[in-house]
């Protein structure tokens, strides 16, 4: 069976970071990200569950995640998964639809799931002219061709994307969102809410998409990225953002993130922007 590789590279240029996938077979726990993500399989086939709907991908797919969609994915074809993708910052994505669509607001993606040569094309261009560091204008060029096109053809206000949820599923949120490291008891989230454990658990799952408590941990997981960006060790990213112990916050963080907590660090540690290395799969 091939081997595991993942790689990332963070482009200071462009504000984004790329990150490719080779030989996976580990399967990815309902979570979700504060960032977009555009994704493109190379190789494999997987079921993916996002927003309540299951889904097919294939070799050729892209998928288009908005900041907050619930998703997870498995292997199904018995072999392994080439992958390629973008995560792009809401502070980033206005600024580039701003330039793109003349409104400096949120775009959001209406499908999860399309098949499209031509965007699949301009994705691997400009994927491997950022993991190849390359500086020309042409890398520009070619983001600001992809999400014309995918704004174009499957963009719409962001706020149509989220659905509604009740006022007391946001307390909730925002309670867990205030006091994510600390350590929080399910009776405090249902005095925020002022909702029965049986009616928080039910309605929540139903709104998110997650468990209130994979809610919490996707947001510990990404104030974490932010300190291992910032150059935090591991050990002191999981104390400050309410992890138990290190290994507990090791394995959260490689199963949503596919790559270790260390590694990743590595990544912004480096002096030179545009460069990145490979990292076998632990």
């Amino acid at each position: 069976m091939k081997k595991e590789q993942r790689t990332i590279v963070y482009d200071e240029e462009l504000r984004i970071e790329a990150y490719r996938l080779e030989g996976i077979v580990q399967p990815f726990p309902n979570h979700f990200h504060e960032y977009y993500v555009i994704g493109f399989l190379e190789n494999g086939e997987r079921c993916l569950s996002c927003k309540n709907q299951e889904y097919t991908i294939h070799r050729g797919d892209i998928v288009l995640f908005n900041p907050g969609d619930s998703h997870a994915c498995v292997q199904t074809d018995g072999g392994t998964l080439d992958y390629r993708g973008f995560n792009i910052t809401k502070e980033v994505m206005r600024d580039l639809a701003g330039e793109i669509t003349g409104r400096r607001s949120l775009p959001g993606f209406s499908r999860t799931v399309i098949d499209d040569e031509e965007a699949a094309c301009s994705l691997r261009l400009l994927h491997e002219l950022v993991m190849s560091g390359s500086a020309e204008f042409d890398k520009e060029e070619t983001l600001f061709l992809l999400l014309s096109m995918l704004l174009g053809r499957y963009g719409q206000p962001f706020e149509e994307c989220i659905p509604e949820c009740r006022e007391e599923i946001e307390r909730a949120c925002a309670f867990m969102e205030q006091h994510c490291t600390e350590r929080i008891h399910l009776d405090q989230l249902c005095r925020c809410a002022n909702l029965s454990k049986s009616t928080l658990l039910r309605a929540f799952t139903k709104e998110k998409g997650v468990t209130p408590y994979r809610y919490l941990e996707n947001i510990r997981i990404g104030a974490a990225k932010k300190l291992l960006e910032q150059g935090a060790a591991p050990i002191e990213a999981a104390m400050a953002t309410g992890f138990s112990d290190q290994s507990h916050f090791t394995n959260y963080f490689s199963r949503f993130i596919g790559l270790a907590p260390g590694a990743y660090r590595e990544i912004f540690l480096k002096k030179e922007g545009t460069g990145g290395g490979a990292h076998e799969g632990k």
